[in-house]
Formats: structure tokens, sequence, C-alpha cells
């Protein structure tokens, strides 16, 4: 056979070995309940001695692990089932927000194996100082990861702001940041070397995280609001990300709804975030600096004055919501961030303004509920988003020195 034929014919064979790793290891991933390798030789198409070839190399690159099988009548011993190991990869998931930072580490069947959020006004903090708090929690992580035996696969950050596709945050106003180069500043700590470092913006990442979260009978059309100081959106369309023509896209909380109110830190005036966001509905409250936690109790207790910020926000979300959905179409509102928390106070008014400002709100409702991964969706969905790719793409893990 001709040099030239040879090599292709390694490539088709390694890139059938990359799909059908894939193939099997999704398979297992999505099944109800475990399949044995006979299951998912008769589900795939593969070949039996195909199957466990794969599964093989699945199990001790630490991605599948057998199970007991279901006891069942009949003849015959029960076959071993399979499912997602969770003693392998773990994706790190950091947020930097204006009032907290975050980190965890979720495993491949979704699991959080470690958490940690640190409470401080980021605002007065220069980015480099920031970034070297985040080290810390990347450490304290890597640590963690460590103690338990588990193989770090990958980083990625979340940052309330315009981030470019190399990781710079261009403007994060709420933070005061601007053309930051978090790979820069971050990709030199030792726990994260030859991992990878993905920076995004946190309602990506968050509407991602729901998007994995949220149920199967969900259209996949839905848009993410993540309420912290600022406001954020992520877009899902057709179960995919919308992010524009440049990766920006989702900066609801600088939509008008007031064109000549509030100033606003974007240089802008009535922009959403200065009657929604959580300093605003605090500062409406008479709870100025109080954690959301005191809103809510307020809220329960049916507070007069706390139920009256909250009105006027959700009227305010409402608004800008309503536009959103009438140009993009989208059935689905997800309260996120602090909102998921306060969503029995917020959703009715925001539904309210929907059903009288979305043109096809009569024939086509639109749900509006709380986020399924409540406030650390952020840091969860940079997580999950590493733990997607390995199981994606298992036959890099695979391949990857030392894992």
């Amino acid at each position: 056979m001709p040099v030239g034929a040879a090599a292709a014919t390694a490539v088709r064979q390694a890139s059938l070995r990359e799909h059908n790793l894939a193939l099997v290891l999704r398979h297992i991933a999505n099944a109800p309940h475990p399949p044995s390798r006979a299951a998912v030789a008769a589900t795939t198409g593969l070949t039996r001695a195909t199957v466990s070839t794969l599964v093989d190399d699945l199990i001790t690159g630490r991605l599948l692990t057998e199970v007991d099988p279901t006891p069942r009548s009949g003849a015959g011993r029960p076959a071993l089932g399979l499912v997602l190991a969770g003693h392998g990869p773990v994706g790190l998931g950091l947020e930097v927000n204006v009032d907290y930072l975050a980190a965890c580490l979720v495993d491949l069947t979704g699991t959080v194996r470690h958490r940690a959020v640190r409470r401080m006004d980021l605002r007065p903090v220069p980015p480099a100082d920031a970034l070297a708090l985040v080290a810390d929690l990347i450490s304290e992580a890597g640590a963690e990861a460590d103690r338990r035996d588990l193989l770090l696969a990958g980083t990625a950050l979340a940052v309330p702001g315009l981030v470019t596709a190399d990781g710079v945050v261009r403007l994060a106003p709420n933070l005061g940041w601007r053309d930051v180069d978090v790979p820069a500043l971050l990709g030199g700590h030792p726990v994260l070397a030859g991992r990878g470092l993905t920076v995004d913006n946190e309602a990506n990442l968050a509407a991602l995280g729901e998007l994995h979260a949220s149920s199967a009978a969900d259209s996949g059309n839905f848009i993410y609001i993540s309420g912290e100081v600022g406001i954020g959106a992520g877009i899902v369309l057709h179960n995919s990300l919308f992010r524009g023509a440049r990766g920006w896209s989702g900066e609801l909380g600088h939509v008008p709804v007031h064109p000549e109110g509030r100033p606003c830190r974007c240089g802008g005036r009535g922009c959403l975030e200065q009657y929604a966001g959580q300093e605003a509905i605090l500062g409406g409250a008479g709870l100025t600096g109080a954690p959301v936690a005191r809103l809510v109790e307020a809220a329960e207790r049916a507070d007069p004055v706390a139920c009256q910020a909250l009105a006027d926000a959700a009227g305010a979300l409402g608004v800008a919501v309503a536009g959103v959905i009438n140009l993009l179409d989208v059935d689905t509102v997800v309260l996120g961030g602090v909102y998921a928390p306060l969503a029995p106070w917020l959703a009715p008014p925001v539904r309210a303004e929907i059903g009288r400002r979305v043109l096809t709100a009569a024939w086509s409702p639109v749900t509006v509920r709380a986020a399924l991964l409540g406030g650390d969706a952020a840091a969860l969905g940079a997580a999950g988003s590493v733990v997607r790719t390995v199981l994606d793409q298992p036959a890099r893990w695979l391949a990857r020195p030392g894992r």
C-alpha cells in the first residue's frame, strides 16, 4: 500500500474510533437505566467486540464504571450495567461577580464535589488583585481534587462583562474592568498548567448550565436572566446559545426602560439595572447593603416597602423582557442569580407585563420560572461546560498525557 494511502487509512481509523468512543459514551450518559455492553451494541449498531473494547478504554480512562445489574427474572446471569464515573475528571467552574467570588468542582455525573464562595465588594479592587483572589480559590479547589483523587479536566471562568473569544474582558462596567487579559494573569497558575482556561460571560455560562439541567420536555428556547448588581442575559435558541455577531449578546441590563432616567455606570441613562438590579431593589426596600436573604424574609412577611420595591423592579424587568420576546419569540423566561429566590414575587408582575406587551401572548403563553440551578448557575454552568467537553470528545481526554 502506498505511504499516502496508509496514512489516510490510519486517519480514517482514528476518526472512526473517536466517533465511536463519543457515540458509546453519549449513549450511556443519556440512558435512563445503566445499559449493559450488549445493550449498547444493540442500540448503537456496533459489534459487541467493538463496544467491549471501547468500554474497556473508557473504564481505564475513568470515564465509565460498572455497576451491579438490576435483578431480573429468568435464566442466565444478568450483565453488569455501565454508568458515568464519578471518580474521574472534574470541571472547575469559577465566577467573578461584583460582590462575590465562587468556585466549584463538578464531576461527570453532575455532582458538585467542592464549592466555595467569598463575599466581598470587588468594585474597589484592581483586576489583578481580584484575580489573585481567584487564584487562591483555584489552589483550594486543586487541593480538594487531589485529596479526593479527582482529575482536573479544565477550568472555565464566568465574568459579568463583554469577553472576547481569547478570554480578554473588554468591558465589565460594574467591576470597572476594561481590557483585562485574564488568561495572561491566571494562565500560569500551577493547577491550570496544561489543562486549559476559558473565560466567558457569566449569563452565557449560566444559560448553558440551565439548558443542560432542564427537562427534555422544554423547547430549548429561553432567555436566562442573571440578576445581580448588574443584569445579564443568556439567550438560548433551538438548544444552542445565541452569542450574536461578535459574541456579545445579552446585555439586558443596559436596555433603557426610562430613556432620560437614572445615570448608569455604562455611561447611559435609564438602564434596566438601575431599576431592577440587586442594589436598586435593596435600596427601594430600605435594605441597602443587606443580603438578599433579608429581602426574602421581608417579602415573606408581606412588608409593604419590600413588596413595593419588588413590584417596581419586576415591572421594569417585564418591560425589557417583553421587548426581547417580541423580537426573538422565546417561550420561557428563566430568573437566575438573586432573582431565583425572589421569583415568587417577581414572576407574577413580569408575566403581567408580558401579557400586556407581547403581541402573541394571547395565543402563545410564556413561562416565567426560577432557575433550576439557583444562584450558583454561573459557576455550575462554567464547570459543566468543561465536563461536557470531556463527554463530547472522550478521545481527547484519553489521549491527554498523564491525564
